[in-house]
Parts: structure tokens; C-alpha cells; sequence
């Protein structure tokens, strides 16, 4: 069976999604439409932006969006299972059929926008936690008082990212060092995606999403706060809302995809992030990148 994943923010790139474009009329006719639906011209930042103008969230998750459910329409793609890592999981629901092009990209853009204004009441961060298990880095979050620090994302064994508040984030980066991490490593992030200090987006976000239709899905979606193959729409929404606030479970769900007959998996937009990930939670599935022929 044939599993298509989606990436999240961070996979973004200087010139993005020019080649789509320059190649494919649909692909600029979805361009041209993404422009009038966010109201500024997010061409002109993907294609020639720095990447300082690119790493905006109110930028990324738009952007990297777009370059893969553009990409996805383009070639067509029929999955059988889907995923996406966060911000990944919107375009997957529109590869899956769940949600239109242009509601996904009006969540989307509204959940930039929440996430930014939550970095800015909270200044807080995240750290790449790498060679500790899974089950000792949460406890020693947990051990951490009058801070905010939780796990945020199990990427692939042995390596997770936590968020929190500053001083949470500096101290358990030096108590997993302690602990024997190989490394323990701030990373260039707003904010503290994935924690309880992204609750003033979720309120935001959760208006937004129950006032948007959803359809069944033409396949599973195996989304990051259950891990398992969701076809509900109801269920789908309350996911989505919840994610914003809990860790991406990526290794749960590429195991669960597996487990129910996933043999191939293809990462559909920017980057390889998720076929290094894929590739590190298991040896025995083909991986790819989508691309144009």
C-alpha cells in the first residue's frame, strides 16, 4: 500500500515551488488563487524571498502548504494512507479530499497567524533532544517545576523535540545532557509549538475549524495526536484542534501505517526531513520523493 506523508514548517526554501509553477498550468492558476485568499503575494516571498522573509510563520506554513498540495494535484497522487507532520496534516487532508484547496489554505493561514500572536505573549522555544528514549526524556521534563516543558514531537527513535518557556527549555537541555544525550540543542524556532503555551492559538483555531466543512476522506489519515487511520470528520476536527497543544506522535503513526500495510512511503513538498525519519523508524519500507517528471 502506498503512503503519501506531508511535511511540516522548517522544510522551507528560498525559490520554492518556482518550478511548479513555471511548469504546470494548474499549478499557476492555484498560485494566482492562493494570493487573492491570503491577501498578499506569497509568490513573490516564495520565489524570491530571503529566508528570513521565509521563516515567518505567518510565511512557512502557508508556503510550505502550498508547495505540497500543489505538488499533490499536479501528479495526481492517489494514496491510500496519509499523514503530515503538523502543519503537514492540513495538506494532507486536502490530498485526502477531507478539505478544498482553498479552506485548508484559509486554516492554514489562520493558524499562522495564532501561533505567532501565542509566540509573542509567551516568548518560549525548542530543543532537538537526541540519544536519550523517549520514556527518559518525559520524565525528566515532568521533573522540571514552575516551568512549562513537555515533549513536542517523537520524530524517530531516539530523538525528540521538547518546547517550553525559555528557562524550562535551558534547564533540561543541561538535565539531558547530564542524562547522557549526545545532544541537547535550542532550535531557531518562534515559539513553543506543541505545548500547553499555544492554548490562546487553539481557541482561535478551534473557532476556525467548526465553522469549515469537512468531507469524509477518500482514505486514512493518520494523524499526529491519535497516531491511528482517522476517517470521521468530527473526529478529524477535534485532532487537528487538540494538535496544537499536544506532541506530534510521527514515529506512532509511521509504525501504525506500517502495521496496517504500508509498504512505500512518498513525501510529497519541500525537503527529505520526513524520508530521513521514515528510514530511521524502519528498514524494510521503500521511500521516495514526489517530484515532477
Amino acid at each position: 500500500m502506498k503512503a503519501y506523508v506531508f511535511p511540516g514548517q522548517g522544510a522551507q526554501f528560498t525559490g520554492m515551488g518556482k518550478d511548479l509553477y513555471d511548469q504546470s498550468p494548474l499549478a499557476k492558476e492555484l498560485f494566482e488563487k492562493a494570493n487573492q485568499i491570503l491577501g498578499f503575494d506569497i509568490m513573490k516571498v516564495m520565489f524570491e524571498g530571503t529566508a528570513d522573509e521565509l521563516k515567518q510563520t505567518k510565511v512557512t506554513q502557508p508556503a510550505v502548504f502550498l508547495h505540497s498540495v500543489i505538488l499533490a494535484k499536479v501528479l495526481g497522487i492517489k494514496p491510500d494512507m496519509v499523514a503530515g507532520h503538523s502543519l503537514g496534516e492540513f495538506s494532507a487532508l486536502v490530498a485526502a479530499g477531507a478539505l478544498s484547496f482553498e479552506d485548508g489554505l484559509a486554516l492554514v493561514s489562520k493558524r499562522a497567524q495564532a501561533m505567532q500572536k501565542a509566540c509573542q505573549m509567551n516568548p518560549s522555544t525548542m530543543a532537538a533532544v537526541i540519544g536519550l528514549p523517549d520514556d527518559k526524556v518525559e520524565e525528566l521534563c515532568a521533573g522540571i517545576k514552575n516551568e512549562v516543558v513537555v515533549p513536542a514531537n517523537y520524530n524517530c527513535p531516539g530523538q525528540i523535540v521538547i518546547s517550553g518557556s525559555m528557562k524550562g527549555i535551558e534547564d533540561a537541555c543541561e538535565l539531558m545532557k547530564a542524562a547522557g544525550a549526545k545532544r541537547a540543542l535550542p532550535l531557531s524556532v518562534g515559539g513553543a509549538f506543541h505545548s500547553p503555551l499555544m492554548q490562546p492559538a487553539k481557541e482561535e483555531l478551534a473557532a476556525a475549524i467548526e465553522g469549515t466543512t469537512f468531507s469524509k476522506p477518500l482514505c486514512p489519515i493518520y494523524q499526529n495526536v491519535s497516531t491511528h487511520g482517522e476517517t470521521d470528520p468530527a473526529t478529524i476536527k477535534q485532532n487537528l484542534v487538540k494538535q496544537l497543544t499536544s506532541p506530534v506522535k510521527w514515529t506512532q503513526c509511521v509504525q501504525n501505517m506500517i502495521a496496517d500495510g504500508a509498504t512505500s512511503f512518498t513525501e510529497v513538498g519541500p525537503g527529505k526531513v520526513l524520508q530521513g525519519l521514515v528510514g530511521r523508524i524502519s528498514k524494510d519500507v521503500e521511500i521516495s520523493g514526489a517530484a515532477m517528471q
